[in-house]
């Protein structure tokens, strides 16, 4: 059965090079130098090479282009990676379906005029953007031209994770300890987030905006009825009315708008995260992903196991064709 993975991660190599020049912290270069598949393309080729019927929708590794340089800084570096990934998709056609673009938010009207350029002009499939813009949140009234914009074009937006050890896990601390700022604070981010876009009232300006969210939408499945429950809504005594959505203007309850938005299956290889995903988003907004190449054997070890865990599932052919590959050339307009 066909495959297209749609989301993992590549560093093109002139991009990788000014990366080890700008990035605030050099351990990043250190750590990616050691997955060679994000930087070297023959590494990545084989590792494309080692799976049947397989193909990736390719895009930039963090840290986020933001985080880069100053506002004057990070739009030439987004066309670095942009067109580094661009001449990725012509080198290997056969194996890479189309690139997602990445845009430097902390330029918002550059952002903008980055995503015009990276559909138009270099078939660019979509765009990524992280959870929150150097610590302010993605809903924030500055960016929604980016969200504008891709509605304009028709193509989805891919919402990743960004949270780094200086989030601490609690208020008297001035770091997060033991990966608890990855581990749980990457879920929590894209949850936040989705939040966040949904009170802002996104998806009743743009009803037909497109939203990727990466490792199943986070926390969301897990928390299904929670959200169908707010806080004021207990002592409200009514299970129809959230005040705080009718408060926001929202036309819709909460629980319905999380499930406009569309999930990964990149939960590393959990057969009973992909169940639950599945069960909240629907097979229509349940898409194949793996991360790759960010495990221990350099991708190999996220694709197997995704592959497994979709394999796993209690659903039919035409259903697992849909998560594989159907709803992604669907949003992406593949040929």
């Amino acid at each position: 059965m066909s495959r297209i993975d749609a989301y993992n991660h590549v560093i093109p190599k002139p991009y990788f090079e000014k990366l080890a020049e700008v990035a605030p912290d050099p351990r990043i270069v250190k750590f990616f130098g050691a997955l060679t598949a994000l930087h070297d393309t023959d590494a990545h080729k084989r590792l494309l090479d080692g799976f049947d019927d397989y193909r990736q929708v390719i895009s930039l590794a963090n840290p986020p282009v933001e985080m880069l340089g100053s506002p004057d800084q990070t739009p030439a570096l987004a066309r670095i990676a942009n067109d580094g990934l661009a001449a990725r998709v012509k080198e290997s056609p056969d194996r890479i379906a189309g690139f997602i673009a990445s845009l430097p938010m902390n330029n918002p009207n550059a952002a903008v005029a980055e995503a015009d350029r990276a559909i138009i002009e270099l078939d660019a499939r979509g765009v990524q953007v992280f959870t929150n813009v150097l610590g302010k949140p993605l809903s924030a009234p500055e960016f929604y031209p980016v969200f504008e914009t891709m509605a304009k074009h028709d193509l989805p937006v891919w919402i990743h994770p960004m949270r780094g050890p200086n989030f601490p896990d609690y208020a008297q601390e001035d770091a997060s300890e033991f990966e608890i700022w990855f581990t749980f604070g990457w879920p929590y981010e894209t949850s936040a987030c989705m939040t966040r876009l949904i009170y802002s009232g996104l998806f009743d300006k743009l009803p037909a905006i497109k939203i990727i969210t990466h490792h199943f939408g986070g926390m969301i499945p897990f928390f299904a009825e929670k959200i169908g429950i707010g806080f004021q809504q207990i002592f409200a005594g009514d299970n129809e009315k959230n005040p705080l959505a009718e408060q926001a203007g929202l036309k819709k309850q909460p629980k319905e708008y999380f499930k406009m938005f569309y999930a990964d299956t990149a939960t590393n290889g959990s057969v009973a995260a992909a169940a639950c995903g599945l069960e909240f988003f629907g097979a229509d907004h349940s898409i194949f992903a793996t991360d790759a190449p960010f495990d221990p054997e350099g991708g190999t070890l996220l694709i197997r196991e995704t592959i497994k865990a979709v394999e796993s599932l209690d659903i039919d052919a035409e259903t697992r064709a849909r998560i594989y590959c159907g709803n992604l050339e669907r949003l992406l307009k593949l040929a």
